[in-house]
């Protein structure tokens, strides 16, 4: 799908940050290059993980992967440190997997920051969340096309992005996003995302789930966002565009207050 020419004479990214518990207990902790995993302390008896990108951003031919390994009954919250950018690449594509696995009866809050794209960026992601008969988890992944306060427009661009959410092995959710530079160009653009610039979408996958639409629906209503909820076969799914990505950060803290059932957010989320 990208062209994969590797680039020579320039110094590329490759990072690898894995954690692994049982319970509350840290079990397993890997790290390599320019992927880190921190390890707050937060008052509770639910982990919280920051992974982080030390190499400042990610350009073509970078590489960079994150994974959770939750024991059967453990319970975590994970995100990123700061917001992920994908910056111009003159050749090849930078490639991010994302694979977390949650045993019997556990639960994940995967919260990541929003991911900023830059133009002529090239970003190939896959995130995958396993999770056992009948654990359950929070997905969220939020767009931003370039920066609106330096008023960057962004023409070219290609950004493949698969999001799944897995029980048993088998598909619940499966999310394949693609936008590119014919998508973006005059025309189509408007037919996709209107004004938007920024996007995202969060993913509530529990046994009882859709039940969560309610509460969903009655957190929206941040200025200069338009948002909906829908509730199916296990999950809840909510859809958010705005013109910036102030606006929808403020939308989804109130939606995690609201599918979180009042738990704080991350304190890396924290306004």
């Amino acid at each position: 799908m990208f062209d994969t020419t590797a680039m020579t004479g320039m110094q590329r990214s490759h990072g690898e940050a894995a954690v692994s518990f049982d319970g509350a207990r840290l079990t397993g902790l890997r790290q390599r290059g320019s992927a880190k995993a921190l390890l707050p302390r937060v008052r509770g008896a639910v982990p919280e993980v920051v992974f982080l990108n030390t190499s400042g951003g990610l350009t073509g031919g970078d590489t960079l992967h994150y994974g959770l390994d939750l024991q059967a009954g453990a319970r975590a919250v994970a995100t990123t440190q700061a917001a992920e950018r994908a910056y111009r690449a003159d050749a090849g594509v930078a490639r991010v997997t994302v694979a977390h696995r949650v045993g019997a009866g556990g639960w994940l809050d995967w919260l990541p920051q929003e991911t900023i794209l830059f133009d002529r960026a090239a970003l190939e992601r896959k995130t995958v969340i396993d999770l056992a008969p009948d654990a359950g988890c929070l997905m969220l992944e939020a767009v931003i096309l370039g920066r609106a306060a330096m008023d960057e427009t962004v023409r070219d661009l290609q950004f493949c992005d698969n999001r799944q959410i897995l029980r048993a092995a088998k598909p619940v959710m499966i999310e394949p996003l693609l936008i590119n530079s014919n998508i973006l160009a005059k025309g189509a653009r408007g037919a996709l995302l209107g004004a938007a610039r920024a996007m995202a979408t969060l993913v509530l996958c529990a046994p009882g789930a859709e039940d969560a639409v309610g509460a969903a629906r009655a957190a929206l209503g941040e200025l200069g966002v338009e948002g909906a909820a829908s509730g199916f076969d296990g999950k809840c799914v909510v859809r958010l565009l705005a013109a910036d990505g102030w606006p929808l950060r403020r939308q989804i803290l109130t939606l995690m207050n609201a599918l979180r059932r009042g738990a704080a957010p991350p304190r890396v989320w924290q306004l």
